[in-house]
């Protein structure tokens, strides 16, 4: 059994550029994340050692050790990992699409931190529960050259914890933000309907958020101009209808928008207003 990790000099080659470790971190860093790709088993701790070669080698210990006491910021390796993508990926000044979503890892076991029994979309049965702990997941969506699909590429990530903490929605704006600043390009943000609310509502003029609206969502017309009397100005207008009430007026267009490995012809129609 080798005493250090087999790195491929291409893998290493882009493990190099995302040196947020001290030397013993970074190799265990290179380890964990080669054991990651070769192991065709569970993606554990001791997965990734038995991919890596190095489960007899080394301790189990030092391994563990490596995510929960050696000092580094996984935020800090997640904007690193943003920056090369963006480089590498992406053409040079073009706005970045952003993902948002959320993922749940199921575990077993009281001791858990942050476990939970909460929503699991990917469940099987009619009730979509599931133990184990959520993680918000922000990724960057790029096209390569060898797939006809893009994909997303994920760089941050925050554990969430239900009745307990900030929201999905709070986590998602924080890393947006974060994002944002860093990578310093207009962002365009895309998320399923579950991310909506306040925290999203002031975000900066260069990042827009594409959601589905909520059938029951109330909208209002934008704030009428000011009227020159006394008392605060209007903040909103009247009411416009229901999101179904506007469909059956809207004026829709036709366009082709390629999505889900297909081009399909669709409708859009558009009504500025407040949600």
């Amino acid at each position: 059994m080798p005493a250090s990790p087999m790195v491929p000099a291409s893998l290493l080659a882009v493990l190099g550029k995302l040196r947020v470790f001290t030397a013993p971190g970074f190799t265990m860093f290179t380890a964990m994340v080669t054991g990651l790709v070769a192991q065709i088993g569970a993606g554990t701790v001791t997965g990734m050692l038995t991919g890596a070669g190095l489960s007899r080698a080394w301790p189990h210990d030092r391994a563990h050790a490596f995510f929960s006491r050696t000092r580094w910021n996984v935020e800090i390796l997640g904007i690193v990992l943003a920056h090369l993508i963006v480089r590498t990926l992406l053409p040079q000044g073009a706005a970045i699409t952003v993902a948002v979503d959320d993922t749940l890892f199921k575990r077993s076991g009281k001791k858990v931190f942050g476990a939970a029994w909460q929503h699991d979309g990917a469940a099987r049965g009619p009730k979509p529960v599931g133990r184990g702990t959520c993680f918000v997941v922000v990724g960057i969506v790029v096209e390569l050259p060898f797939l006809t699909r893009p994909v997303c590429l994920p760089v941050m990530a925050r554990l969430w914890r239900p009745k307990t903490g900030p929201t999905k929605v709070d986590l998602a704006a924080s890393m947006i933000r974060l994002l944002a600043v860093c990578l310093n390009r207009p962002l365009h943000v895309v998320a399923d309907a579950a991310y909506h609310g306040r925290a999203l509502r002031h975000l900066p003029e260069a990042i827009t958020l594409t959601t589905r609206l909520p059938a029951g969502a109330v909208l209002f017309d934008l704030a009428p101009p000011p009227t020159r009397k006394r008392g605060r100005p209007r903040l909103k207008g009247t009411r416009p209808g229901t999101p179904a009430e506007l469909a059956e007026t809207a004026t829709f267009t036709t366009t082709r928008v390629a999505r889900y490995g297909r081009t399909d012809q669709v409708r859009i129609a558009e009504v500025p207003c407040l949600w």
